[in-house]
Parts: structure tokens; C-alpha cells; sequence
């Protein structure tokens, strides 16, 4: 794609317009780092654009914050004082979705996992946001929290312009079929080979 031009242009009756505007499925998979992080930085560019934000992390502990989420609720802060950018929601579960009526000191992942998304399907039906990160939510559909063939459905009618980013390993084929941008990590070579643990600024 050299240059930014298409390798073909589909006989579909769009317009060059329409079709560079049309909302995406992306899907970050494969076994190396940087998944997470390369959707999170789709979230900050969309924010510099004004789009409003929703994270939703899957499996990652509640009591785990990563570099992303301080910088971006820092600028879902700085829209909210200023109005530059767009705002920002980041939910992880574990700490209890904000919606959940109910807080209990023993957590059932799979329940939560199934209420987080039952919260993402009424948000796009509503097209709450213009850029949704799914973090780690390959893995509830690889365990069997939520069911793959409605998660494909639901994101292939969703209304508006609404982009869905999803992130984890062995993303499962029908979801993969379905998307419009899939990028697999592969790894070559990592620190962690050689006996070098993750460090601060690079892994969190």
C-alpha cells in the first residue's frame, strides 16, 4: 500500500469518501507484546480528534494501573476542563463495573466478563462512542464467558461510526473473518528471553 493508496478499489458503489469513513473492527492477536499498546495508541489518536473514548480492560487486575489509563483519564480530565480532545471512560474488571448494582468481595470473571458485555452491546446500540477498546476480550470468548457468534453479530450490525478495537492471543477465527484490520504479534526476539524481567515505562 505504497503511499497510502489502496491496492484495489472494490466495486461496491461507495464513494472514495465513504468508504475511507467507513467504522472499523480491528483486532490485535498473536503471542508478543504490544497489543494492548498499539490500541492504546488508536485511543489517544482518536482522542486528539475529538472522539469520545471507552476502554473496557477484561482480565487484567483491577488493582493494576497501567501507564495508559493515567495518561488517558488525565486527558479525559483535560477535556472535561477545557474541551480539548474528547472524554474518556476506562473500566476494569475486577474492580466492579461502575454500573453494577452490587459489590461483593468474591469475583465470579465470567459473570463480570458476560455484564461488561451486555454494557458494551447497550453502549453501541445507543453509538455512545465513537472508539471502543476491548482489552484482553479474546479471552472471554476463548473460556466461553461470552458467546463468539453473538459478539461477531452484534459487531457486525452495530449503527453509526463506531470503531472497535479488540486485543488478546488466539483471537478466534469467525471474529477474525469479521474484522477489517487484523494485526498478529509475532515474536522474534524479547528481553524476557535473556532473563530481563518487565520494567517501568516499557511494560506498565
Amino acid at each position: 500500500m505504497p503511499q497510502g493508496q489502496p491496492a484495489t478499489v472494490p466495486d461496491d458503489g461507495l464513494t472514495t469518501r465513504q468508504r475511507r469513513n467507513r467504522p472499523l473492527l480491528v483486532v490485535h492477536t498473536g503471542e508478543m507484546k504490544g497489543k494492548s499498546t498499539a490500541a492504546f495508541g488508536l485511543a489517544l489518536r482518536g482522542w486528539n480528534q475529538g472522539w469520545s473514548i471507552a476502554v473496557f480492560q477484561f482480565v487484567k487486575s483491577a488493582k493494576w494501573t497501567v501507564g495508559e489509563e493515567s495518561a488517558l483519564r488525565a486527558l479525559g480530565q483535560l477535556h472535561e476542563q477545557t474541551g480539548q480532545g474528547g472524554p474518556v471512560a476506562w473500566y476494569k474488571m475486577g474492580a466492579g463495573w461502575s454500573w453494577s448494582r452490587t459489590q461483593g468481595t468474591e469475583v465470579d470473571h465470567a459473570a463480570q466478563a458476560a455484564e461488561g458485555w451486555a454494557e458494551i452491546k447497550r453502549r453501541l446500540a445507543e453509538t455512545e462512542h465513537d472508539l471502543y477498546v476491548l482489552d484482553e476480550f479474546t479471552y472471554p470468548m476463548k473460556w466461553g464467558w461470552v458467546d463468539v457468534a453473538e459478539v461477531v453479530d452484534t459487531l457486525r450490525q452495530r449503527p453509526g461510526r463506531q470503531h472497535v478495537v479488540i486485543t488478546g492471543r488466539d483471537a478466534d477465527p469467525r471474529l477474525v473473518e469479521a474484522a477489517d484490520l487484523v494485526t498478529e504479534m509475532t515474536k522474534i526476539k524479547h528481553p524476557m528471553d535473556a532473563g530481563q524481567k518487565g520494567q517501568r515505562g516499557i511494560e506498565w
